[in-house]
């Protein structure tokens, strides 16, 4: 248990110590507020979507939102795990895991929206800080170009 003082990481953990590894099983990988927030905007514009879904079947990553008639799949990307430009600190501690992981992120982010784009999907990436009202607006406005035929929105 992660409380005993003689508690010990798993073998092949990474985690440094009990509380480190509390603290990263508190981060959530979906359901964001800003996730919730955007998604609640987009509901309310009479649009539907699936939730934390994968895009393509055979592709093991999910897309925070996705609108399958359409062909749009939403990302909303965390400021430190994705590298944010504007807002992404290097870790103070373990920097050289923690930097690399969000290269590695990065780099998959890029995979992702590659072979999304070659399978005919239209990839849309937001930053938690943006606005929520406007990436809804930009959301939904996408969505209902491309359900009219107008693909290249």
């Amino acid at each position: 248990m992660p409380d005993d003082p003689k508690w010990e990481a798993p073998p092949g953990s990474w985690a440094s110590s009990a509380a480190r590894r509390r603290n990263m099983q508190a981060i959530r990988s979906r359901d964001t507020k800003p996730e919730q927030l955007i998604r609640r905007l987009v509901h309310a514009q009479g649009l539907r979507y699936r939730v934390a879904a994968r895009p393509l079947p055979d592709l093991r990553r999910t897309a925070d939102m996705v609108f399958r008639s359409a062909k749009v799949a939403v990302f909303i990307d965390g400021c430190y795990w994705h590298g944010c430009p504007q807002h992404y600190v290097a870790p103070k501690t373990n920097p050289g895991y923690w930097s690399d992981k969000v290269l590695r992120n990065m780099e998959r982010d890029r995979d992702t929206e590659q072979k999304l784009t070659e399978a005919g999907w239209l990839v849309l990436r937001f930053w938690e800080h943006e606005p929520s009202d406007a990436c809804a607006r930009k959301i939904a406005d996408t969505v209902l170009a491309r359900r009219l035929g107008l693909r290249d929105s």
